[in-house]
């Protein structure tokens, strides 16, 4: 795990006490609200429905236990008790007092911890996959390239006032589990013919208002070049991208705009200039970076221990949890574990502060003293040894953490919507609770199987529902809450935007809709087919005409 040297605690520090002037500043009436927005928002503060909002970064979703301890202190002191993990890694906590704010911010530094750059025009924080370091399919591991980008990113002058927020995800797995064809700037792990270790590009990637599957732009980028490469992408960006409609604003629409050929030569003339430049990486801040994500020395540990051999055997619930929330290791002998935070009931993406102080607990047991946070909003513990897997899904389940849904139905990723954001249309969290209290059957989630639902209050898309294979989007008709529902999106290699099906639903209808789509798929799919692929081979008209009725779905 990354650690701060003096210069980035320096910097961390330096920027409580200027938001701590700046603050008191404002309270005592010296800045306007006009003044004082864009010096909050840099700081990852926002003022809600209800209250004021503070987004803390967790770079590339990794955590310590006393960082994540910390938090938990901070939901316990500072707000009610809880937190949101998002689908950026990031954490909100949703009712905190504007004036202590400065306060947060300087506990979180003591810990490593920051909320710059999680608002605003600039580089948001980096992302990845969350099983990074630890997956069997990784060709190499992300997180010290995640980590020089972020240092390049962090309050870059160039890269501070661009013409709308910019998000980058690295995937180093063989699958991608860090959706890059959906953000500004994607990068995948690939090896060179020659041996060279580099990245394929994608570029204008994005949900929201337009949403859009990245393009690839470069096929193969030497890895000491990548810092080059992203500030030829951003310059061409920051010079054409649209500053007078930021509904256009993205970088996805100057890519459609100039076509992807024009963008791509832009890029490369850019290139030129920059390309062995000052922001090469050399061979040795590869090796220093790389030394902080070493592997871990593991103890050797028998994959075929005999105690968990039979607690496989004889538990049926902890071998459902084994068959949902446990991932191949690189390893032998040990396992990736997903923490469900989709408890039906419970808003997804939520933790108590004894739940996090809880899982650093685990963490520390059982898991190198590691966490990540998924950008299906759940927390990983990325290196347990299966021998251990029976003792940690206990603490698990005490804790209400061992629901076994990770990639069903009811694994539901969800923005907080009309509850807590000012700018959604439909509050998300009472439609996901009754779509989870609804399907809340272990047998018939297993039997659907892998089946992903987004749901999001706006068309901004906070819950990725362009990309669930059920999307779920709030929308506003004459002051009445409605869903608009797509089928067929999906991450991955295959990426793909899910398709509208007709007119919106009243929100209460949204349970009994899935239900009709889920027969359809249970009536047509071939054996081993899971849910996305039933709607790729069959397409729309049969679900149409199930919730619709066949006049018209035919009509449509």
């Amino acid at each position: 795990m990354y650690l701060y040297n003096a210069t980035d605690q320096r910097l961390v520090d330096d920027r409580v006490i200027q938001f701590r002037g700046q603050m008191e500043r404002f309270l005592a009436g010296c800045l306007s609200e006009d003044d004082f927005r864009p010096l909050r928002l840099q700081n990852g503060l926002y003022i809600q429905r209800h209250a004021p909002m503070l987004r803390v970064a967790i770079p590339y979703g990794t955590l310590s236990s006393r960082q994540l301890r910390k938090l938990a202190d901070i939901a316990r002191r500072y707000d009610r008790g809880y937190g949101h993990f998002t689908t950026r890694s990031n954490i909100q906590f949703n009712w905190v007092r504007l004036e202590e704010a400065p306060e947060i911010l300087a506990e979180l530094a003591t810990v490593q911890m920051h909320a710059i750059q999680t608002s605003g025009n600039c580089i948001r924080n980096i992302t990845t996959d969350q099983f990074a370091g630890a997956a069997a399919d990784e060709i190499f591991d992300p997180r010290p390239y995640c980590e020089l980008v972020r240092q390049w990113s962090t309050l870059a002058p160039e890269f501070l006032f661009l013409p709308r927020k910019f998000k980058i995800a690295i995937a180093g797995g063989r699958e991608d589990r860090a959706a890059v064809r959906f953000h500004d700037i994607g990068a995948s792990a690939r090896v060179g013919e020659d041996g060279r270790i580099g990245f394929e590009i994608f570029v204008g990637g994005g949900l929201g208002r337009t949403p859009m599957v990245g393009k690839l732009l470069k096929d193969f980028l030497p890895r000491e070049e990548l810092l080059n490469f992203f500030e030829a992408i951003l310059r061409v960006y920051n010079r054409y991208g649209r500053r007078d409609n930021k509904y256009k604003a993205r970088i996805k629409i100057l890519v459609k705009e100039l076509g992807l050929e024009t963008f791509a030569k832009e890029v490369e003339d850019e290139w030129e200039w920059s390309r062995g430049g000052p922001n090469t990486i050399e061979a040795a801040t590869f090796n220093d970076m790389e030394a902080f994500f070493a592997r871990l020395d593991y103890p050797p540990a028998d994959p075929h221990d005999p105690a968990y051999r039979q607690a496989l055997q004889y538990n049926r619930a902890f071998a459902r949890w084994v068959e949902r929330n446990v991932a191949r290791h690189r390893v032998e002998g040990y396992a990736i574990v997903t923490l469900s935070l989709k408890k039906t009931g419970i808003p997804p993406g939520d933790a108590t502060a004894e739940q996090m102080e809880g899982i650093a607990d685990l963490a520390e047991r059982f898991s190198a003293d590691e966490i990540r946070v998924s950008h299906e909003q759940n927390l990983v513990l990325p290196h347990v040894a299966r021998k251990d897997l029976l003792a940690l899904w206990q603490g698990a389940r005490a804790l209400g953490l061992a629901t076994p849904n990770i990639g069903l139905l009811t694994d539901v990723v969800c923005c907080p919507g009309g509850d807590f954001c000012s700018l959604a249309n439909a509050r998300s969290i009472p439609v996901a609770a009754a779509i989870q209290q609804r399907f809340d059957d272990l047998d018939y989630l297993f039997d659907l199987g892998p089946l992903e639902l987004n749901m999001s209050g706006c068309v901004n898309a906070c819950g990725h529902h362009h990309i669930g294979h059920i999307g779920i989007l709030g929308v506003d008709k004459n002051g009445e809450e409605w869903c608009q529902v797509t089928l067929g999106g999906r991450e991955g290699q295959r990426g793909a935007l899910g398709r509208v099906i007709g007119p919106s639903f009243a929100a209460e209808e949204i349970p009994d809709v899935i239900g009709r789509l889920l027969e359809v798929y249970l009536a047509a799919r071939h054996e081993g087919e899971v849910f996305v692929d039933t709607v790729e081979r069959i397409g729309l008209d049969p679900f149409k005409a199930r919730v619709y009725g066949e006049e018209h779905a035919a009509h449509h």
